[in-house]
């Protein structure tokens, strides 16, 4: 892909170009794309584009939504259009082969933003998992909107060659059909186009026992047959992602790239929470407002700040700026700090060493930028050296110490334990989600990115803006469900391997 600065565009006639490359809203994405775009706009498409993966895997993930419910769907579609998404709403609300330009214009996208992801998720194993998971539920779910016409279009396109069996065969075979589809005891089969492909191909349903078998075959229901489809994409992906593992150093000989390429995965996508003035928060709350609406990462630097009056740099900048982003001013600020700090020094050296950061942080002083807080990934990735505070509990703490210190906020031991599981797996921010509900005595299952976002639906919920829901109980069969979704991100090689062990 070249790409170039954009100038003043003139108007040009493109739809019929745009018809020809993206006749069909549903891709399998084998021919990348060859215009040129701006810099700017490549950046543009590979955030909007994660954050709609990043949109898929909380509805799975962190919500624990069944895959392509209504619910689920339901989730995924709100959550799009409320990120101003609603290019790819449209897109998986509606997969067709209509010519309106919106259309054209989202599929454009669509297309683009795909590959630019495969360039910045071939890097590992570990991406290339979560990548192709992501896509496939986004395929899958793209799938599964299609009306019949739209679907024969995508056969014809794609040069997918898959007949349904006769009348006379499914009639032969009814009893067996009927005992073995699992759509049998609430629809009419009898009106079902069935489709016979090698078993191989529909491992997943071979697997949940939803398809009948013989001689090798399986006879698949049309209303199952994206798995025969959702394995030949997996697989075309794996393949494809190695062959763009194999052409990195080509694509990052341009160092304008490098940078965005190889931190897109741990890229923010949500709002910055740049201080607004219409919301003021004094500072004689902060200490009420630490116990509830304060995020752990921001609780403990604000704990330790009155206990020991001081903190080090990297704490200073992280506390100072999440207490800028909830509407604390410049002025209340400095009083906070300069109130605490100088309990150990003097008024003097508090001015001089420590006062400027401050006003730079608000952006008074020097390049005068108006700084944003730091977000979770941010936060999460930060260096935390020995007798440091910032950082993330869920990452930078031993288990022991955050277990502690969760009892000695009064939290249920299910809950403490809930907590501390996260995060010995490494999911730093369902972790925090699952403090969330602790502490506000919840259900909500919120997707945490922003220590801000935190205490901004804190506030929400205890001033009644939202709706708090029942605290769920634990669910069962979290291994089951584990495994089940580690086989879905399995290629065929995989799942062979799995079976052996």
């Amino acid at each position: 892909m070249d790409f170039k600065i954009k100038r003043k565009s003139t108007k040009t006639v493109v739809t019929g170009s745009l018809v020809e490359n993206y006749p069909h809203d549903l891709q399998m994405y084998k021919i990348p794309p060859t215009e040129n775009i701006s810099l700017h706009e490549f950046e543009a498409l590979a955030l909007e584009r994660l954050t709609l993966l990043r949109c898929l895997a909380t509805a799975t993930t962190l919500k624990g939504l069944r895959p392509y419910s209504e619910e689920w769907t339901e989730f995924v579609l709100g959550d799009l259009k409320t990120q101003g998404l609603k290019y790819y709403a449209r897109l998986c609300e509606k997969s067709g082969c209509g010519t309106h330009d919106a259309d054209l214009q989202a599929r454009r996208k669509d297309h683009i933003a795909h590959f630019i992801l495969r360039l910045a998720y071939c890097r590992t194993e570990e991406l290339r998992r979560w990548y192709i998971a992501r896509e496939l539920e986004l395929f899958k779910m793209r799938f599964m909107t299609m009306k019949s016409d739209a679907v024969d279009a995508f056969f014809k396109l794609n040069n997918l060659c898959y007949t349904n069996i006769s009348d006379d065969e499914k009639n032969e075979l009814m009893k067996y059909l009927r005992e073995s589809t699992f759509y049998q005891s609430t629809q009419n089969i009898e009106t079902f186009k069935f489709y016979k492909v090698k078993f191989f191909e529909v491992l997943d349903l071979v697997k949940a026992r939803k398809v009948y078998l013989k001689g090798g075959y399986a006879y698949v229901p049309h209303k199952d047959f994206i798995s025969v489809l959702s394995a030949q994409y997996r697989t075309h992906l794996r393949h494809s992602l190695a062959i763009a593992c194999q052409h990195l150093g080509e694509i990052e000989q341009d160092e304008r790239l490098v940078s965005l390429l190889k931190g897109l995965h741990q890229a923010y996508s949500g709002n910055d929470y740049i201080s607004d003035t219409k919301v003021v928060i004094p500072i004689e709350s902060i200490d009420s407002l630490s116990v509830k609406s304060f995020p752990l990462c921001m609780r403990q630097l604000h704990e330790q700040l009155r206990s020991a009056h001081h903190l080090k740099h990297g704490g200073r900048l992280q506390y100072g700026l999440f207490l800028k982003g909830i509407g604390v001013t410049l002025e209340d600020s400095l009083r906070f700090w300069r109130e605490e700090f100088t309990k150990i020094m003097e008024l003097d050296k508090f001015e001089k060493q420590y006062a400027y950061n401050i006003r730079y942080n608000y952006g008074k002083e020097g390049s005068k930028k108006n700084y944003a807080p730091f977000n979770c990934l941010k936060i999460i990735n930060n260096n935390v050296g020995p007798g440091d505070c910032h950082g993330c509990p869920f990452r930078h703490s031993e288990f022991n110490i955050l277990k502690n210190k969760l009892k000695g906020y009064g939290l249920e031991g299910q809950a403490v334990n809930d907590i501390v599981d996260m995060t010995k797996k490494g999911h730093c921010q369902i972790a925090c989600s699952k403090y969330f509900d602790a502490v506000h005595n919840t259900g909500l299952d919120l997707g945490i990115n922003h220590p801000n976002q935190f205490f901004e639906e804190s506030q929400k919920l205890l001033k009644g803006e939202i709706k708090a829901e029942p605290k769920k109980e634990s669910k069962p069969n979290n291994n089951i469900k584990k495994e089940q979704d580690n086989f879905e991100d399995m290629d065929l090689d995989e799942i062979a391997e799995w079976k052996e062990t």
